[in-house]
């Protein structure tokens, strides 16, 4: 294959890939506004949840949602990725103000420009093309120095948080679980996208399928076990904090540890300018101001009606 069909082809998987990660992003956002509306329900007809078919809706579309953030993350690169996960904020809040009658102010509609503004400008500078496209690339990648150091310091910083710093200072500091789930997105992501490398071999009749089967079965362990210490901790997140400045301390967070770690391990961001560094590094905070925007202040009063009023004279 030439070089340029090679680019062609990457150039292609990226754009699906970049579609996925947006249909996702939009489902992920309608998730728990579906399960509310059904819990709502429920609770209005004095029966269980389960037994409405909007809850399972919900449910269903975080199955969906989780499927395609899996094939997206083997189709573009993670950098690309990660950050559109912004875009089912505004369209969760958008759905919650049609569906379950929440407040959506000025500040929270300026947010959704914000949000979506900061996302197109990720796509435009975003890497278009993977660095790793092998289980072998994966494998030399994975034993990198650069790359096992991170690990080291991440594992230290959990076993910190987690035995020491969160069971003390948890239920009073927002900052610590949501760290906590993020340096764990320094696992699931990369698991998530070496899964799709690993898979390619496995079902091969060469005789590295057996390598390949191990390095699979690894990088599922990992997932499972981030995942699940993920779910708890973010459990335990909403039971002390409020659920809105909670999700907005964590989408960024997690957007740059994730970023961090599949910078390191991929190399997606060695074959971009500064005009494109530049431009994500603007993008990403576009976004994450956005979020704020719309998360943390959703409860303000202020409406057009307020802007438009012309200051008292005084007497």
């Amino acid at each position: 294959m030439t070089l340029e069909a090679k680019d062609s082809t990457g150039n292609s998987l990226s754009a699906a890939g970049l579609c996925i990660a947006v249909l996702s992003s939009f489902v992920n956002g309608s998730t728990f506004v579906l399960q509310k509306k059904g819990i709502l329900q429920a609770q209005k007809r004095g029966v269980s949840y389960l037994t409405e078919c909007v809850w399972w809706s919900g449910t269903l579309a975080m199955a969906l949602g989780q499927v395609g953030n899996f094939l997206a993350y083997n189709m573009a690169p993670a950098a690309l990725v990660t950050p559109l996960g912004a875009l089912g904020v505004p369209f969760g809040s958008l759905l919650a103000s049609y569906m379950l009658q929440e407040n959506l102010n000025v500040l929270g509609k300026l947010g959704c420009v914000l949000s979506c503004t900061g996302a197109a400008v990720l796509i435009i500078h975003a890497p278009k093309s993977e660095c790793v496209s092998s289980r072998v690339e994966l494998e030399e990648k994975l034993g990198d120095p650069v790359f096992l150091g991170y690990l080291c310091v991440v594992l230290l910083l959990l076993l910190l948080l987690i035995t020491w710093v969160a069971p003390v200072h948890g239920p009073t500091n927002i900052m610590v679980y949501s760290t906590i789930c993020s340096l764990l997105g320094s696992f699931t992501v990369p698991s998530s996208k070496g899964l799709g490398l690993a898979a390619q071999d496995v079902f091969t009749e060469d005789p590295s399928s057996q390598r390949a089967l191990y390095l699979l079965g690894l990088l599922l362990f990992t997932l499972a076990s981030s995942v699940l210490i993920q779910f708890t901790y973010i459990n335990k997140a909403l039971e002390h904090f409020d659920s809105s400045v909670f999700g907005a301390i964590y989408y960024v967070t997690f957007t740059t540890l994730v970023t961090l770690a599949t910078a390191i391990l991929f190399r997606e961001w060695s074959d971009l300018g500064a005009v494109d560094c530049l431009g994500m590094l603007c993008g990403f905070v576009t976004v994450s101001v956005g979020i704020v925007l719309l998360q943390v202040f959703k409860e303000f009063t202020w409406s057009w009606s307020d802007v438009k009023k012309a200051p008292r004279k005084k007497d």
